[in-house]
């Protein structure tokens, strides 16, 4: 069975490491590219561009004789999610989503969640000067016209577009310790946190940090998944999906 495999998580690199080592799978990983060194699967077929939207991938479905799709992409992903679900329904093919899940408040939190960037921005331009931002590089514009606070902007690579005017950009790849998260806060006397509900440990260290320092977050919350979306939490729930598909193959 072909499965083609929407990766650019670390769930979608162990999940191409399990799946290939177990005979009746060929794994095809995908990444969009759009991180400029991404970290790839150690196992199976990786290619790393667009489809072309969802009418490109359904093609690609067909000519490559794909049985079925994993979605393991980000879970602020939302044009691939839904293309791969309209493609998959066109082309006949079982998809699946993965998605870890978001994160929850604890005691001491003190989070604002907000629907998207552009409420994001303007929470935080009501809640305190010095900003860290670390919602990766794109839609960062959305913060552009904040000319009151500073903004400490990190992500893997530099942002495109607009950006606020007073800012400092600190390229950086998780995982990140509590440590040093706090330690960053402190030396830039950061007093508002803003992320996206990305969900996982790899950045949960900065919530931690922003509790204990006791200043809000502002929380972006993750784009729902198309109606009618199978979706699962775990790789070892994929693996039994999977699984099952081979069964049913024969």
């Amino acid at each position: 069975m072909r499965i083609l495999l929407l990766g650019g998580t670390r769930e979608a690199r162990e999940l191409a490491h399990i799946a290939s080592g177990e005979r009746g799978f060929e794994i095809i990983s995908s990444l969009a590219g759009r991180v400029r060194a991404p970290l790839l699967p150690a196992e199976g077929a990786v290619r790393v561009g667009g489809f072309g939207g969802a009418e490109g991938l359904r093609a690609w479905l067909a000519d490559n004789e794909v049985a079925a799709i994993v979605d393991a992409t980000h879970p602020f992903a939302a044009a691939i999610t839904a293309n791969a679900g309209t493609a998959a329904r066109a082309a006949g093919v079982p998809l699946l989503h993965l998605r870890r899940p978001g994160w929850h408040e604890r005691t001491g939190d003190r989070w604002i969640r907000v629907p998207d960037l552009p409420a994001a921005a303007a929470v935080t331009a009501t809640l305190g000067v010095r900003v860290f931002l670390t919602i990766g590089r794109q839609g960062v514009d959305a913060f552009a016209g904040l000319a009151r606070q500073w903004f400490l902007i990190r992500a893997i690579d530099p942002p495109e577009g607009p950006l606020p005017p007073r800012h400092e950009i600190l390229l950086a790849r998780g995982p990140f310790a509590v440590e040093d998260e706090a330690r960053l806060i402190a030396a830039q006397r950061v007093d508002v946190l803003v992320t996206k509900d990305s969900g996982g440990d790899q950045t949960e260290a900065k919530l931690v940090a922003a509790r204990a320092a006791g200043i809000p977050v502002v929380v972006i919350e993750r784009p729902p998944l198309p109606e009618g979306a199978e979706t699962v939490q775990t790789i070892a729930q994929v693996m039994g999906w999977l699984r099952a598909l081979r069964a049913a193959h024969g």
